[in-house]
């Protein structure tokens, strides 16, 4: 269980883009059987660039929201969890 404002947060955000959230994970073929809101316990987030990356993930899946617009979806592996920059691990728009 996460702490209630870490989970706050991680819902505010996915509740903003959910349809967007929605289509990156099908988009990747990541949206498996029971996947839930509920299931993304994680949150990592930095400034960088003037520009707010916050990396919500779950034990299946990563995806990364650059301010509150979620930009790639990737499988989530622990050595995302310790790196330097999280989103080398993801595809950043151009």
């Amino acid at each position: 269980m996460t702490a209630p404002t870490v989970e706050a947060a991680i819902h505010e955000l996915l509740d903003l883009a959910w349809n967007l959230v929605y289509v990156l994970l099908d988009d990747r073929g990541l949206l498996g059987e029971g996947f839930f809101v509920e299931d993304f316990t994680g949150i990592h987030s930095w400034v960088a660039e003037d520009i707010r990356h916050t990396v919500i993930h779950s034990r299946e899946v990563a995806v990364l929201f650059l301010d509150t617009r979620p930009v790639d979806a990737i499988p989530f592996h622990h050595d995302l969890l310790g790196a330097d920059d999280p989103a080398t691990f993801f595809h950043l728009p151009d």
